[in-house]
Protein backbone atom coordinates (compact mmCIF):
# COMPACT_ATOMS: atom_id res chain seq x y z
CA UNK A 1 0.00 0.00 0.00
CA UNK A 2 1.57 3.13 -0.64
CA UNK A 3 1.37 6.46 1.41
CA UNK A 4 -1.00 8.74 0.91
CA UNK A 5 -1.30 11.86 1.39
CA UNK A 6 -4.15 14.66 1.99
CA UNK A 7 -4.81 17.78 -0.28
CA UNK A 8 -5.57 19.99 3.17
CA UNK A 9 -1.55 19.28 4.14
CA UNK A 10 1.08 20.97 2.83
CA UNK A 11 4.03 18.79 1.82
CA UNK A 12 6.37 21.59 2.84
CA UNK A 13 6.92 23.04 6.00
CA UNK A 14 6.07 26.82 6.56
CA UNK A 15 8.28 29.33 8.18
CA UNK A 16 7.21 28.66 12.07
CA UNK A 17 7.42 24.81 11.45
CA UNK A 18 11.00 25.36 9.76
CA UNK A 19 12.05 27.18 12.91
CA UNK A 20 10.46 24.83 15.44
CA UNK A 21 12.43 21.96 13.29
CA UNK A 22 15.35 24.20 14.36
CA UNK A 23 14.60 24.24 17.86
CA UNK A 24 14.07 20.49 17.89
CA UNK A 25 17.41 19.89 15.95
CA UNK A 26 19.00 21.59 18.53
CA UNK A 27 17.30 20.27 21.33
CA UNK A 28 18.20 16.28 20.17
CA UNK A 29 22.07 17.64 20.03
CA UNK A 30 21.95 17.79 24.27
CA UNK A 31 19.76 14.87 24.47
CA UNK A 32 20.60 10.85 26.13
CA UNK A 33 17.17 9.77 26.11
CA UNK A 34 14.03 10.14 24.11
CA UNK A 35 10.37 9.01 24.39
CA UNK A 36 7.99 9.44 21.06
CA UNK A 37 4.18 8.82 22.02
CA UNK A 38 2.27 7.98 18.96
CA UNK A 39 -1.09 7.95 17.69
CA UNK A 40 -3.01 7.34 13.96
CA UNK A 41 -1.46 10.10 12.80
CA UNK A 42 1.89 8.12 12.60
CA UNK A 43 0.53 5.44 10.34
CA UNK A 44 -1.14 7.99 8.07
CA UNK A 45 1.63 8.22 5.71
CA UNK A 46 1.46 4.56 5.44
CA UNK A 47 -1.87 4.80 4.00
CA UNK A 48 -4.10 3.85 7.26
CA UNK A 49 -7.16 5.45 8.50
CA UNK A 50 -6.92 8.30 11.24
CA UNK A 51 -10.81 7.50 12.32
CA UNK A 52 -11.74 6.63 15.99
CA UNK A 53 -11.79 3.07 16.85
CA UNK A 54 -9.62 -0.41 17.12
CA UNK A 55 -7.01 0.55 14.59
CA UNK A 56 -8.56 3.92 13.36
CA UNK A 57 -10.85 2.69 10.83
CA UNK A 58 -14.44 4.19 12.03
CA UNK A 59 -16.00 7.29 12.65
CA UNK A 60 -17.17 7.30 16.45
CA UNK A 61 -20.29 8.81 15.73
CA UNK A 62 -21.40 6.13 12.48
CA UNK A 63 -23.72 3.46 13.66
CA UNK A 64 -22.42 0.24 12.33
CA UNK A 65 -24.72 -1.84 9.93
CA UNK A 66 -25.62 -3.95 12.46
CA UNK A 67 -27.05 -1.03 14.92
CA UNK A 68 -24.89 -0.79 17.48
CA UNK A 69 -21.65 1.92 17.88
CA UNK A 70 -18.31 1.41 17.03
CA UNK A 71 -17.43 1.22 20.38
CA UNK A 72 -20.23 -1.19 21.34
CA UNK A 73 -19.31 -3.60 18.25
CA UNK A 74 -15.04 -3.93 19.44
CA UNK A 75 -15.99 -3.51 22.67
CA UNK A 76 -15.04 -6.63 25.28
CA UNK A 77 -18.47 -7.28 26.35
CA UNK A 78 -19.87 -7.73 23.16
CA UNK A 79 -16.72 -10.02 22.23
CA UNK A 80 -17.88 -12.44 24.57
CA UNK A 81 -21.32 -12.20 23.77
CA UNK A 82 -20.91 -12.10 20.02
CA UNK A 83 -17.41 -13.03 19.27
CA UNK A 84 -18.66 -13.36 15.22
CA UNK A 85 -19.93 -9.90 15.61
CA UNK A 86 -16.79 -8.01 16.69
CA UNK A 87 -14.77 -10.56 14.10
CA UNK A 88 -16.34 -8.99 11.30
CA UNK A 89 -15.62 -5.65 12.39
CA UNK A 90 -11.60 -7.01 13.10
CA UNK A 91 -11.50 -8.09 9.57
CA UNK A 92 -12.31 -5.11 7.92
CA UNK A 93 -9.85 -3.11 10.32
CA UNK A 94 -7.44 -5.79 8.85
CA UNK A 95 -8.38 -5.44 5.76
CA UNK A 96 -7.81 -1.31 5.78
CA UNK A 97 -4.75 -2.25 7.11
CA UNK A 98 -3.31 -4.86 4.66
CA UNK A 99 -0.41 -4.01 3.03
CA UNK A 100 0.77 -1.08 4.99
CA UNK A 101 4.61 -0.43 5.35
CA UNK A 102 6.87 1.90 7.91
CA UNK A 103 6.96 4.83 6.71
CA UNK A 104 9.60 7.81 6.76
CA UNK A 105 8.37 8.92 10.33
CA UNK A 106 8.51 4.93 11.51
CA UNK A 107 12.15 4.69 9.83
CA UNK A 108 13.52 7.83 11.44
CA UNK A 109 12.43 6.84 15.11
CA UNK A 110 14.18 3.32 14.34
CA UNK A 111 17.43 5.62 13.17
CA UNK A 112 17.30 6.85 16.01
CA UNK A 113 18.22 4.00 18.31
CA UNK A 114 21.68 4.25 17.35
CA UNK A 115 22.57 7.93 18.00
CA UNK A 116 21.19 8.09 21.59
CA UNK A 117 21.00 6.20 24.70
CA UNK A 118 17.85 4.71 24.86
CA UNK A 119 15.09 5.50 22.06
CA UNK A 120 11.28 4.15 23.43
CA UNK A 121 8.00 4.51 21.71
CA UNK A 122 4.51 4.55 23.45
CA UNK A 123 2.07 3.68 20.86
CA UNK A 124 -1.68 3.80 20.76
CA UNK A 125 -1.88 2.33 16.93
CA UNK A 126 -2.35 -1.75 16.60
CA UNK A 127 -0.76 -1.56 13.40
CA UNK A 128 2.95 -3.43 14.31
CA UNK A 129 4.49 -1.00 12.35
CA UNK A 130 6.94 0.57 14.53
CA UNK A 131 8.62 -3.03 15.18
CA UNK A 132 8.32 -3.71 11.62
CA UNK A 133 10.61 -0.79 11.06
CA UNK A 134 13.13 -1.48 13.84
CA UNK A 135 12.47 0.15 16.42
CA UNK A 136 13.62 -2.06 19.71
CA UNK A 137 11.85 -0.58 22.45
CA UNK A 138 8.25 -0.71 21.86
CA UNK A 139 5.54 -0.22 24.22
CA UNK A 140 1.89 -0.93 21.77
CA UNK A 141 -0.28 -0.04 24.54
CA UNK A 142 -2.97 -1.09 22.53
CA UNK A 143 -1.89 -4.54 21.56
CA UNK A 144 -1.06 -5.67 17.59
CA UNK A 145 -3.85 -6.19 15.43
CA UNK A 146 -1.74 -9.33 13.85
CA UNK A 147 -1.07 -10.86 17.27
CA UNK A 148 -3.67 -13.75 17.79
CA UNK A 149 -4.25 -15.60 20.81
CA UNK A 150 -6.62 -18.44 22.43
CA UNK A 151 -9.43 -16.94 24.83
CA UNK A 152 -8.61 -20.27 26.69
CA UNK A 153 -5.16 -21.98 26.57
CA UNK A 154 -1.64 -20.47 25.63
CA UNK A 155 -1.82 -20.88 21.66
CA UNK A 156 -0.50 -17.92 20.34
CA UNK A 157 0.69 -17.23 16.96
CA UNK A 158 1.65 -14.31 14.40
CA UNK A 159 -0.38 -14.16 11.28
CA UNK A 160 0.25 -11.40 8.24
CA UNK A 161 -3.71 -11.67 7.20
CA UNK A 162 -6.93 -12.71 8.33
CA UNK A 163 -8.04 -14.25 5.41
CA UNK A 164 -9.44 -18.05 5.43
CA UNK A 165 -10.89 -16.85 9.53
CA UNK A 166 -14.13 -18.07 10.21
CA UNK A 167 -16.49 -15.62 12.36
CA UNK A 168 -15.08 -16.20 14.86
CA UNK A 169 -11.96 -18.29 14.70
CA UNK A 170 -11.12 -21.53 16.92
CA UNK A 171 -8.32 -22.41 18.63
CA UNK A 172 -6.63 -24.84 16.70
CA UNK A 173 -5.32 -26.28 20.35
CA UNK A 174 -8.50 -26.55 22.20
CA UNK A 175 -11.27 -24.99 19.64
CA UNK A 176 -11.96 -21.88 22.03
CA UNK A 177 -12.67 -18.70 20.45
CA UNK A 178 -9.53 -17.01 19.10
CA UNK A 179 -9.17 -12.75 19.29
CA UNK A 180 -6.37 -10.64 18.07
CA UNK A 181 -3.84 -9.57 21.51
CA UNK A 182 -5.62 -5.87 21.08
CA UNK A 183 -7.26 -4.05 23.67
CA UNK A 184 -10.58 -3.55 22.98
CA UNK A 185 -13.31 -1.17 24.60
CA UNK A 186 -13.88 -1.61 27.95
CA UNK A 187 -11.01 -3.54 28.35
CA UNK A 188 -7.75 -2.66 30.50
CA UNK A 189 -4.05 -2.12 29.47
CA UNK A 190 -1.45 -4.43 29.86
CA UNK A 191 -0.41 -3.74 33.60
CA UNK A 192 3.41 -5.15 32.24
CA UNK A 193 3.39 -2.69 29.61
CA UNK A 194 2.40 0.47 31.68
CA UNK A 195 4.33 -0.97 34.54
CA UNK A 196 7.00 -0.42 31.72
CA UNK A 197 6.43 2.98 30.62
CA UNK A 198 5.80 4.38 34.55
CA UNK A 199 9.71 2.61 34.96
CA UNK A 200 11.22 4.59 32.36
CA UNK A 201 9.10 7.80 32.97
CA UNK A 202 10.80 7.65 36.54
CA UNK A 203 14.28 7.55 34.96
CA UNK A 204 13.29 10.78 32.53
CA UNK A 205 13.34 11.76 28.89
CA UNK A 206 15.44 14.76 27.41
CA UNK A 207 12.92 15.03 24.66
CA UNK A 208 9.27 13.75 24.71
CA UNK A 209 7.73 14.14 21.10
CA UNK A 210 3.44 13.61 20.61
CA UNK A 211 3.06 12.82 16.94
CA UNK A 212 -0.11 12.31 14.90
CA UNK A 213 -2.37 11.68 18.38
CA UNK A 214 -5.12 13.51 19.95
CA UNK A 215 -4.29 13.07 23.14
CA UNK A 216 -6.72 12.31 25.08
CA UNK A 217 -6.15 9.46 27.16
CA UNK A 218 -4.14 10.49 30.74
CA UNK A 219 -1.61 7.63 29.85
CA UNK A 220 -0.53 9.50 26.48
CA UNK A 221 -0.64 13.04 27.96
CA UNK A 222 0.98 12.14 31.62
CA UNK A 223 5.05 11.79 29.74
CA UNK A 224 4.74 15.77 28.45
CA UNK A 225 3.44 17.05 31.36
CA UNK A 226 6.13 15.15 33.81
CA UNK A 227 8.72 16.26 30.99
CA UNK A 228 7.50 19.24 31.39
CA UNK A 229 7.40 19.37 34.84
CA UNK A 230 11.05 18.33 34.69
CA UNK A 231 11.93 21.27 32.52
CA UNK A 232 12.64 18.99 29.54
CA UNK A 233 12.14 19.45 25.77
CA UNK A 234 7.76 18.84 24.32
CA UNK A 235 7.24 18.57 21.18
CA UNK A 236 4.30 18.30 18.69
CA UNK A 237 3.52 17.27 15.91
CA UNK A 238 0.64 17.10 14.22
CA UNK A 239 -1.72 18.87 11.55
CA UNK A 240 -4.04 19.69 13.70
CA UNK A 241 -4.63 21.50 17.14
CA UNK A 242 -5.06 19.40 20.12
CA UNK A 243 -5.55 19.88 23.75
CA UNK A 244 -1.93 19.85 24.12
CA UNK A 245 -0.88 22.27 21.24
CA UNK A 246 -0.89 25.25 23.63
CA UNK A 247 1.47 23.83 26.11
CA UNK A 248 4.30 21.86 24.42
CA UNK A 249 7.22 23.68 23.60
CA UNK A 250 7.13 23.36 20.24
CA UNK A 251 4.22 22.91 17.81
CA UNK A 252 5.37 21.62 14.38
CA UNK A 253 1.86 21.36 12.06
CA UNK A 254 2.93 18.82 9.84
CA UNK A 255 2.80 15.49 9.00
CA UNK A 256 4.76 13.26 10.79
CA UNK A 257 6.66 11.51 7.98
CA UNK A 258 7.91 14.90 6.64
CA UNK A 259 8.82 16.94 9.75
CA UNK A 260 10.39 13.90 11.43
CA UNK A 261 12.18 13.15 7.95
CA UNK A 262 13.30 17.35 8.30
CA UNK A 263 14.46 16.82 11.85
CA UNK A 264 16.45 14.18 11.60
CA UNK A 265 18.27 15.54 8.18
CA UNK A 266 18.99 18.34 10.51
CA UNK A 267 20.59 16.20 13.66
CA UNK A 268 22.56 13.98 10.95
CA UNK A 269 23.92 17.02 9.26
CA UNK A 270 25.65 18.13 12.55
CA UNK A 271 26.48 14.92 13.92
CA UNK A 272 29.80 13.78 12.36
CA UNK A 273 31.22 16.90 13.16
CA UNK A 274 31.25 16.62 16.63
Amino acid sequence: MEPTSSSSIPVELSEDDLRGVERVVQRLRRARRVLAVTGAGMSADSGMPTYRGVGGLYRSERPTAHGFSIEEVLSGPMFRERPELTWNYLKEIERACRGARPNRGHRVLAEMDGYFDSVWVLTQNVDGLHGAAGSRHVLDVHGDLHEILCTHCDYRTRVETYDGFADPPYCPSCRSVLRPDVVLFGESLDPRKIRQLEIELVRGFDVVFSIGTSSLFDYIVAPLRMAQAAGKTTVEVNPDFTAMSGLVEVKIRARAAIALDRIWEGHLEWWPHT
